[in-house]
């Protein structure tokens, strides 16, 4: 799937969230479905987590993990209302969390670097946050 694909169908949310243990249970919500619960996929980006810090830079983290029953990625974009610690050298404020198929070995890798490359851009993380900042809400599912 081409990362134009998985932006098309990307839920947002602004998020008061207090750490990063809240901003991955949003996360999980915002990306559960009929093939992956949220409890599956927050355990998922939870063990991602321990394995290293998703955080990029720039206050931008991308969470990610694996969902054996998923047939297409599926992802979530979070502006927090205050920055948290996400094991970086700086605070994240966006983030970026992908559920992906367990198959999705080599497209995963393909999306994270589409992903990490698009954040690189100081117009492209300008212009989320002045969007997520005008954007209501997103209602629960």
């Amino acid at each position: 799937m081409p990362l134009t694909d998985l932006l098309a169908a990307v839920r947002t949310q602004v998020l008061p969230a207090a750490d990063r243990d809240s901003v991955l249970q949003a996360a999980a919500r915002l990306l559960a479905c009929r093939e992956a619960n949220a409890e599956l996929i927050y355990q998922n980006l939870c063990q991602r987590e321990q394995l290293g810090s998703t955080a990029i830079g720039h206050g931008i983290a991308i969470p990610h993990g694996r969902a054996p029953l998923l047939e297409r990625p599926r992802g979530a974009l979070l502006r927090l209302e205050t920055p948290v610690d996400f094991g970086g050298d700086e605070p994240v404020d966006l983030v970026f969390a992908m559920a992906v198929p367990a198959h999705y070995t080599h497209q995963h890798l393909m999306l994270l670097s589409e992903l990490a490359e698009l954040f690189s851009e100081p117009s492209v993380r300008q212009a989320l946050r002045q969007v997520l900042e005008l954007s209501p809400p997103a209602s629960a599912a």
